[in-house]
C-alpha cells in the first residue's frame, strides 16, 4: 500500500479479526502518516458504533483534523448473535433479526460513507472499501437460505455501486469497492467452518494482506464492483 505525503488510513471495525489485521499491517508497513482504528469496543476518540450516526460523524470529524484519509476500509459484519443467526428456511424469518443484520451490514457502512467520503481528497487516488460476501451476490446464489445475511450484503453491494457513481463526480480518481475476504477464521465464521474446503479457511492476517494486495491493484474502472481475495470480480 502507498499513500501520498501526509495521508491517513481508516479502519472501521478494528477490534475484529480482519479489521485488527488490517490495522496491524498498515501500521507495520508505515506508508500512511496516521492509521486510525475505530471499533464499538474501543473508548474515547477510537469509539465508533455503526448504529449511532452521531458517533460516526464524530469519528469522521476527528479524522478530518489530521492528514486526509486516502484509504477507508469498513471491516464490519454481522452473521450471528446469541441465538440468532442465518436462517435455513422461510419459517425462520424474524423481523427484528432482519432489521439488525441490515442495520449492521448495509446501513452502517452507508452512514460511514456519508461522513467519511466527504473528508477524503477531491483529487488523486483514494479508496473506500467495504467487506461484503460472495453470498450477497444474487447471480451467484444457487443454494438459497441465509436470507437476512444474503439480503443485507446484496444491499451493501448496491450501496457501493451507488456510492461509486456519486463519488466519481467529486473525484474522478476515487475507487469505491466491495471486497469478499473468503472464509476467515474469526468469531463471525467459527460456527460455520465445518464445511469449508481444505486450504480455504484463512487466518485473519493472511486475509487482510490478500485484500490489501487487491486494493493496491485496483484501477479507476474497478470502482463500484465486488472483488474476491484473489482480485477476481464477483457479479452482483
Amino acid at each position: 500500500m502507498s499513500g501520498p505525503a501526509r495521508s491517513s488510513a481508516v479502519i472501521i471495525g478494528a477490534s475484529g479479526g480482519i479489521g485488527g489485521a488490517f490495522e496491524a499491517a498498515l501500521i507495520e508497513e508505515g506508508a500512511f502518516d496516521v492509521v486510525h482504528g475505530f471499533a464499538r469496543s474501543r473508548s474515547g476518540a477510537q469509539h465508533l458504533d455503526l448504529l449511532d450516526e452521531a458517533n460516526i460523524a464524530a469519528a469522521a470529524a476527528h479524522v478530518a483534523k489530521g492528514p486526509p484519509p486516502t484509504l477507508v476500509i469498513v471491516a464490519t459484519g454481522l452473521l450471528h448473535e446469541g441465538a440468532s443467526g442465518p436462517e435455513k428456511a422461510l419459517r425462520d424469518l424474524d423481523p427484528a433479526w432482519l432489521a439488525k443484520v441490515h442495520a449492521v451490514n448495509a446501513i452502517g457502512p452507508a452512514l460511514v460513507a456519508k461522513h467519511f467520503l466527504p473528508i477524503m481528497p477531491r483529487t488523486g487516488r483514494a479508496v473506500f472499501a467495504a467487506l461484503s460476501a460472495r453470498v450477497g451476490s444474487i447471480a451467484d446464489n444457487r443454494l438459497g437460505g441465509w436470507h437476512g445475511y444474503r439480503a443485507s450484503k446484496a444491499a451493501l453491494n448496491m450501496i457501493v455501486r451507488n456510492l461509486a457513481i456519486e463519488e466519481r463526480r467529486r473525484n474522478d480518481r476515487a475507487i469505491v469497492v466491495a471486497l469478499h475476504p473468503g472464509t476467515v477464521d474469526t468469531a463471525l465464521s467459527r460456527p460455520f467452518q465445518g464445511h469449508v474446503q481444505a486450504g480455504r479457511l484463512f487466518d485473519a492476517e493472511r486475509a487482510a494482506l490478500q485484500l490489501l494486495d487487491v486494493i493496491e491493484d485496483l484501477k479507476v474502472p474497478d470502482s463500484g464492483k465486488l472483488f474476491d481475495f484473489e482480485g477476481k470480480e464477483i457479479p452482483f
